[in-house]
């Protein structure tokens, strides 16, 4: 198997594991229409995700809190743009970001392209949430959202979470480049969903959006060109 093959698939395994261990984390939710339920938490199974070195895991917590947080801000995005007409995907702002995760990956010592990496992952999983509201506000006009979020005051609390989401990258470099990364994250991701009870879009793709989370260089030169690609 070809080293790109080999990647590719390793991505969904860790994307599939972390759906696996979010899905029977709690009880699905009653209705798909709400962002979090009362759904009583579930003591862990042989179903469960797989145990891992609680130092690890906890290391790995707050990158995958960071990303349910910079999930939570697509629902925001999604309002803003319902019924204007502006599409989802904007490559302009997407790389805008990617640009400046990547210079502040390397002012940090970490990898600047893996970083970029797990953000490019972070805006598609963004943008699976945006497309799955718009597709449910276009079924029932009724679920959809009555008033427009300001889109420029959204963007604020996304660049807040997209610096503390590349400090939390920095931070776990050593277990993400670890053999235990996997088990760690899906662990990390797990717990995640336990607290927060997202509804299985937001699930989803909370798994997409730290399916890259696991390899990269942990540390490079300071010096290392702050590249998005």
């Amino acid at each position: 198997m070809v080293p790109n093959a080999r990647t590719s698939l390793r991505r969904l395994l860790i994307a599939g594991a972390a759906t696996t261990a979010l899905l029977t984390a709690v009880p699905a939710p009653a209705s798909a229409g709400t962002a979090s339920t009362s759904a009583v938490v579930r003591p862990a199974t042989a179903n469960s995700a797989p145990a891992a070195p609680p130092r690890e895991a906890d290391a790995l917590r707050p990158l995958a809190a960071l990303s349910a947080r910079r999930l939570a801000t697509a629902d925001l995005v999604a309002a803003a743009k319902w019924g204007t007409g502006s599409p989802v995907d904007d490559p302009v702002r997407e790389q805008q970001v990617l640009d400046a995760v990547a210079r502040q990956a390397a002012e940090l010592g970490t990898d600047p392209r893996w970083t970029a990496r797990i953000f490019r992952d972070q805006i598609e999983a963004n943008k699976t949430v945006q497309r799955g509201l718009h597709r449910r506000w276009a079924a029932d006009p009724g679920r959809a959202p009555g008033e427009r979020p300001d889109l420029g005051e959204v963007r604020k609390e996304i660049n807040r979470v997209n610096d503390a989401l590349v400090r939390a990258i920095a931070a776990s470099g050593a277990v993400r480049t670890s053999p235990r990364c996997v088990p760690s994250l899906v662990g990390a991701t797990a717990h995640v969903r336990r607290e927060q009870r997202p509804d299985a879009l937001h699930t989803v793709a909370l798994a997409r959006s730290v399916r890259s989370v696991c390899g990269g260089e942990a540390l490079v030169p300071a010096s290392a060109p702050a590249r998005a690609s």
